[in-house]
């Protein structure tokens, strides 16, 4: 793989690089990034929130070279085994010349997360490692120029999602382990042995390059959902990423677009939804979101095992029971739930996890409008559950109560209470400041028993 290093080498030293950038070098902001002022939503990036929180649930894929790998054997996050495993950038390489996913079927993906009721996909464009998952003109280490495979996967998979209706968005790692220039280093990626110099500007430069390329050649897409800025979080570099610009750049090319940042950071000016890194909003479980909530759309994303890239050893899968009451859980707070795979090397998506967004296609299937279109409901979450609610309708989301009556505080006169599951009556006692329900015990089926859901519609 020195030929990849000759030509990147080659093409940050000439002019290539600039001239596919019309913003330019000329602005440096080092202000802090919430500092940046001046950004209002056009009609059509409001539009794309209110379907974005429409939505309310998506598929993220992480696949890349460390795919191949597998998680070598061990337990964890198999999509950061260049740097858990300290290989060194020239030997990480290698890995392209062995990627050739050939039973990829961009369809039979698309397939599969419509039939699972999910209405957008997210995948990583480009993770830590610093390959793109793209033809990029901007780098030779990308899966086109540097794989046997010579294919574009994210163009196939644009195609298919546009087929299908789902929104694409596009991850992109503002951290990289492997480019020249990505320098001073920042928490991680220490072992990577790459030079220890560089040109801090012209790695941004090459990141909105990249970014153009994923706005213009892929038609219309979702949004842009980046990761890394936490790496430098901790050196004088952490107001340093042109933020500002770099938004500006991504909103003028699609102004529907939205942009979200995994910083765990109350959102910066510019960003268009909030992201929670397996938390639920308000919970920190994980230990980095410390992030108050915003009054931006929500996503919390989680996995289907321990792993977001495909770990060969990783078999502790979530059931659809837990995965179901935690997208139930989510939009309760108002968010959406973005549930990851790891494809496998060879292009395929895991059995077990196609089985399981099969079933959780199914549940909504029958209690979809408890979900879609819904925003959090008017009882806050409790214990036992929560409430979404729509235009003239409340959702009470039943997760676990072995009790008798359930009590609501909710002001608003209940016309009639029905189960969602086959259309029941649930007997309503109005009481002092708010109403009691009579629930049902759980029908036999096991579906019923992963939420309760009872329609409330409001006089």
């Amino acid at each position: 793989m020195a030929v990849i290093r000759r030509r990147l080498a080659a093409a940050l030293a000439g002019t290539a690089l600039a001239t596919m950038l019309t913003l330019g070098a000329g602005a440096k902001a080092d202000a802090p990034p919430a500092a940046a002022q001046g950004y209002t939503p056009t009609a059509e990036n409001l539009a794309a929130r209110q379907w974005f929180q429409d939505a309310r649930f998506g598929v993220f894929l992480h696949w890349g070279l460390y795919s191949e790998l597998g998680g070598a054997g061990k337990m964890g996050i198999a999509e950061w085994i260049m740097d858990e495993n300290q290989i060194p950038a020239v030997h990480y390489e290698r890995l392209a010349r062995f990627f050739n996913p050939t039973a990829f079927d961009a369809d039979a993906w698309a397939r599969t997360f419509k039939a699972a009721g999910a209405r957008y996909v997210v995948i990583t464009s480009k993770h830590h490692e610093g390959f793109a998952m793209f033809a990029s003109k901007a780098s030779p280490y990308n899966v086109v120029d540097a794989t046997p495979f010579r294919r574009d996967p994210l163009a196939e998979l644009a195609a298919a999602c546009h087929k299908a209706g789902l929104k694409l968005f596009f991850y992109y790692s503002q951290l990289d382990w492997h480019h020249p220039d990505y320098f001073p280093q920042g928490t991680t990626g220490h072992a990577s042995e790459r030079p220890a110099g560089g040109d801090w500007d012209r790695y941004i430069d090459f990141e909105q390059a990249q970014l153009r390329e994923l706005l213009t050649h892929y038609g219309p897409i979702g949004g842009i959902w980046f990761d890394g800025w936490w790496d430098q979080k901790d050196t004088a570099y952490r107001d340093r990423w042109r933020l500002e610009e770099t938004y500006r750049l991504i909103h003028s090319l699609q102004p529907a677009a939205l942009i979200g940042n995994n910083h765990h950071q109350a959102p910066f000016p510019g960003e268009d939804f909030q992201m929670f890194e397996r938390d639920l909003p308000g919970e920190n479980s994980m230990g980095f979101n410390k992030a108050g909530i915003s009054d931006l759309p929500l996503e919390m994303a989680e996995t289907m095992n321990g792993s977001w890239g495909f770990n060969l050893i990783d078999d502790q899968y979530k059931s659809t029971a837990t995965l179901v009451r935690s997208l139930v859980s989510a939009a309760g707070r108002d968010a959406n739930f973005l549930l990851n795979t790891g494809p496998m090397p060879n292009g395929e998506l895991q059995p077990e996890n196609v089985q399981t967004l099969k079933d959780m296609g199914q549940w909504l299937k029958r209690y979809g409008e408890s979900v879609y279109q819904t925003r959090g409901g008017p009882v806050a979450p409790r214990p036992w559950g929560v409430t979404t609610q729509a235009p003239g309708r409340v959702y009470v989301h039943v997760l676990d109560w072995k009790d008798g009556p359930l009590f609501l505080p909710l002001t608003q006169a209940v016309r009639k209470a029905t189960l969602l599951r086959d259309g029941g009556t649930v007997p309503v006692q109005a009481r002092p400041e708010g109403i009691e329900l009579t629930l049902p015990a759980p029908a036999g089926e096991a579906m019923d028993g992963w939420d309760r859901v009872i329609r409330l519609d409001l006089q």
